[in-house]
């Protein structure tokens, strides 16, 4: 346990690493990749360039040293990192390099600043993180590779079928390519790739939730093309998949990870899912319809149109068939054949008014996923709604760790 001297120190000074913590995060991933450039097969290198790393570094040093005397308080945020440090390969061994490039870049951005107390007392501070996260990636390592039909590090799989889901999805069947048995998962969580693609000078890892129920004799994901767009760049990962990859290849994954599951109760179960984020909530939905099919479910989808509506004949079905299914879409940007057709609920984006009329009176749990501003817009209007914040849990398709709290 930390002394309170060092707790004191770490506590005062977490606001002011917060208010540098883009330079302390940039200088941090200049410092690491030149001392360990093979950990270039680690990080998701278009996130570095949009600075979404840095963001997510910055985040957890504050949180980390706003909570070090209670680290059960950021529990969900250190669940998070550490499933998805055990989904990349993060080991023992790495975390001493991790931890003295971190103190490196706190003083060359503080300078005179950053005392020897006050870097003395992070010092300690990390050393105390980083074995309360390497107990925990050991447990999870562990189980990963002895629960039934589990495996440790990167495993092959055969693309045994790939389906166009709209214009810019697409879903892989994956199978083991050594024909011996498939581990389970829990709805929401998600595979991690090591893609290996020609003239890339690194491997590339990248998370995709899996999206259909488990108990199944394939995993699915479905990954949304990345294009370039203002500026950002083209996916890497994502245009090699659906450019390249074909049925009959092999890919490499690591074992399903993921805190952002399905619960099971009996409550109203409501999923809000934007573009791509709606895989996750795929699997709950096909989940709760082949395990739990008298639980309520509303399902509710944002898309720009018809042409980027994936899924749309499988949910359809699911509504039909099913009395206690209610799904809803809205659309930011029909086309003048959606405008024809009326094939959905909204025009426009989603807001606080329009879920006020569709969602359950009645008690209910929340679930929702999709791009960073729509998940700020949904979490914001949850409240607006009163929904209780234990009733409602998310996914990031990134590495931030929270949503603003405004």
């Amino acid at each position: 346990m930390l002394d309170s001297n060092t707790i004191e120190i770490v506590q005062s000074t977490a606001p002011v690493l917060q208010q540098h913590s883009e330079q302390i995060g940039k200088k941090f991933y200049e410092l690491l990749f030149a001392k360990a450039p093979d950990l270039y097969n680690l990080f998701n290198q278009t996130n570095q360039k949009r600075g979404l790393q840095q963001e997510a570094l910055g985040y957890a040093v504050y949180a980390a040293g706003e909570h070090i005397s209670n680290l059960d308080a950021i529990m969900p945020v250190i669940t998070r990192v550490t499933q998805k440090h055990r989904a990349i390969g993060v080991r023992p061994e790495q975390y001493p390099l991790v931890g003295e490039t971190l103190l490196e870049a706190v003083k060359e951005v503080l300078g005179s600043a950053a005392t020897d107390g006050i870097i003395g007392a992070w010092g300690k501070a990390y050393e105390y993180i980083a074995d309360a996260f390497i107990q925990i990636e050991h447990d999870l390592y562990k189980e990963a590779k002895e629960q039934t039909g589990g495996w440790e590090g990167f495993r092959s799989f055969a693309v045994t079928r790939k389906v166009a889901e709209s214009d810019d999805v697409t879903s892989f069947y994956l199978e083991p390519a050594d024909k011996q048995a498939l581990a389970g998962f829990e709805a929401g969580q998600y595979l991690t790739i090591k893609a290996q693609i020609p003239g890339e000078q690194y491997t590339h890892i990248r998370h995709y939730s899996l999206s259909d129920a488990p108990g199944k004799s394939y995993y699915r994901i479905s990954v949304k093309r990345e294009r370039s767009n203002e500026g950002k760049p083209a996916g890497i990962v994502s245009n090699d998949l659906h450019d390249r990859i074909q049925e009959g290849d092999s890919i490499l994954f690591s074992a399903p990870a993921g805190d952002f599951t399905l619960d099971h109760t009996d409550d109203h179960l409501v999923l809000i899912g934007g573009g791509i984020g709606v895989t996750p909530l795929l699997s709950m939905i096909n989940t709760v319809a082949d395990q739990f099919p008298d639980r309520k479910v509303t399902f509710v989808q944002a898309a720009s149109n018809g042409n980027n509506h994936p899924f749309r004949e499988h949910l359809s079905e699911l509504e039909n068939g099913r009395p206690n299914v209610r799904c809803f879409t809205a659309y930011s940007s029909p086309t003048e054949q959606d405008l024809g057709s009326g094939s959905f609920s909204h025009k426009g984006y989603i807001d606080a008014e329009w879920l006020r009329s569709i969602l359950p009176s009645g008690q209910a749990v929340y679930y929702f996923c999709g791009p960073i501003p729509f998940m700020k817009t949904i979490n914001k209007a949850l409240k607006k709604l009163g929904i209780p914040k234990e009733r409602i849990h998310l996914e990031v398709f990134s590495p931030v760790a929270m949503l603003d709290e405004e």
